[in-house]
């Protein structure tokens, strides 16, 4: 796949690092979302839904416009695209958890409340560990709300510790970009690669899992 790669690693993550200095202090933003995303998970009301729904949209729709349409298409024509489907993607999150409020989040009290925190740590943290493993320093990391990999796999682990009738609809798009960047950063010769990959399949057998409980 690295012979239809229209740029070398190098540009990839020098796209990463302009990238990442032209949108700072938003990265204090985030934390502050983060933040409030944990404490959000600890509350059990209606509006829990609709806030965290009303977040991630807001990732989804930054990371299409500023990532990949501004940015990214710049090495890569596709990312046009791909700026496309993550504003689709916030929109399924507006629809199913805004307007018509079908995403519930469940309590510090539940199993899957519990467990939820949990995976949401792994989602956050995994990504940029893998970055900074490799020696290529922040500038480089992959932060969710900020960059695409992130985004889709914090966004996985949160949908799938909703409620069990949460619209598999909402899972496609994270999903496909799990492996679209399995993909590319395998054509990269990137060594986490395996990082998407792991979400991919691990939110792929929660689903499986879930479908059996419930049959």
């Amino acid at each position: 796949m690295s012979d239809f790669m229209p740029f070398s690693p190098q540009t990839y993550y020098r796209m990463f690092e302009s990238y990442h200095e032209a949108v700072w202090p938003l990265h204090l933003v985030v934390l502050a979302i983060v933040i409030a995303v944990f404490m959000l998970l600890r509350r059990r009301d209606r509006w829990t839904g609709i806030a965290i729904s009303a977040l991630l949209a807001a990732g989804w729709v930054w990371v299409g416009v500023a990532f990949h349409i501004q940015r990214y298409a710049q090495i890569n024509w596709v990312a046009t695209y791909f700026g496309a489907a993550f504003i689709v993607q916030a929109g399924l999150l507006i629809w199913y958890g805004v307007i018509r409020r079908q995403l519930t989040f469940p309590g510090p009290d539940d199993e899957t409340g519990r467990l939820g925190p949990a995976v949401l740590v792994v989602a956050l943290v995994v990504p940029p560990v893998a970055v900074l493993a490799q020696d290529r320093g922040w500038s480089q990391v992959d932060l969710a709300w900020l960059t695409p990999d992130a985004t889709a796999m914090m966004t996985l682990a949160l949908l799938l510790g909703a409620t069990p009738r949460s619209p598999r609809l909402l899972l496609v798009v994270p999903l496909a970009w799990c492996a679209v960047a399995a993909a590319t950063l395998s054509a990269l010769e990137s060594p986490e690669a395996w990082v998407p990959v792991a979400a991919g399949i691990a939110s792929v057998a929660a689903l499986r899992r879930s479908r059996g409980q419930r049959s």
